[in-house]
């Protein structure tokens, strides 16, 4: 099976123009032959809560349109990174779709845990200010394999990629906007360490450069990657750029090493641990 993960700065651009990236993704993604491409987290708009909240709008809705009628017409499954979602109480969700090789939106997974920091030297940052929380783990069968999803802050709690793992995941799928500075001391080491520990393959599209005010010195950081499950890095997209990266993903692979080391069979602290 052939995977893509796509790379774009949605943080400069307009709405329409950020659509038009994404889209334009997505069919390079198809045209190298990829089962599966993915999106970065929020890649219709990326930046300020009033931009973000502008921008929300319904799942399905004008985000998810696009998507679909290019799962639908390449025959690829689509992981459409995640989108601001309005939902009918007015709440608004970090929210990752995926869709089917018929364009059908089939998982809906609203991001669990929100990025509430304060960065060195850098203006704070409080999602929960903005979004709610999601509450379910939610994966999915597909012809690749069983899909877990999760959104970027999610990687640095093992735990739900364990819960995902005990679903059935062995794709996990991982749409970020990682700071630069997060993203330089701990990117890479923790997508390897979240393959290595489930026994997953990892697919993480990403955001790169700049975003919000110029004075604020902002930068997503980029790196998009997939991981296979003894931790080894298939492909990587450079630090700036719009990108997509291919990866050969081996479900022999994925048994070799889940028998040679069968370390999940020998967990003892319970189904998430």
């Amino acid at each position: 099976m052939r995977a893509a993960v796509c790379q774009m700065n949605a943080g400069a651009a307009e709405v329409d123009a950020n659509v038009a990236t994404a889209v334009r993704l997505l069919e390079e993604a198809a045209a190298g032959g990829a089962d599966l491409a993915a999106l970065p987290e929020l890649w219709p708009a990326y930046g300020s809560h009033g931009r973000m909240r502008a921008a929300a709008a319904a799942v399905p809705g004008p985000f998810t349109e696009p998507l679909a009628a290019v799962a639908r017409e390449r025959g690829i499954w689509i992981l459409g990174g995640s989108v601001p979602e309005l939902a009918e109480d007015g709440r608004i969700y970090n929210t990752s779709c995926l869709f089917d090789r018929g364009g059908e939106l089939v998982a809906r997974y609203r991001k669990i845990h929100l990025f509430d920091v304060d960065p060195p030297g850098q203006p704070p940052l409080r999602e929960s200010s903005l979004f709610a929380a999601g509450t379910e783990l939610v994966t999915h069968d597909t012809d690749l394999g069983r899909v877990g999803l999760s959104i970027c802050y999610d990687l640095r709690f093992p735990e739900l990629y364990r819960g995902l793992m005990a679903l059935g995941a062995e794709l996990l799928l991982v749409p970020s906007a990682f700071t630069r500075v997060t993203g330089e001391a701990h990117w890479e080491v923790l997508l390897r360490a979240r393959a290595i520990e489930d026994q997953c393959f990892v697919l993480a599209p990403a955001q790169w450069g700049p975003w919000g005010p110029p004075g604020d010195d902002r930068r997503t950081h980029g790196h998009a990657m997939l991981v296979d499950p003894w931790g080894r890095v298939l492909g990587e997209a450079p630090g700036d750029g719009d990108a997509v990266v291919f990866a050969d993903l081996d479900p022999a692979e994925l048994r070799r090493v889940r028998a040679a080391l069968p370390a999940l069979g020998h967990r003892r602290l319970g189904l998430v641990c």
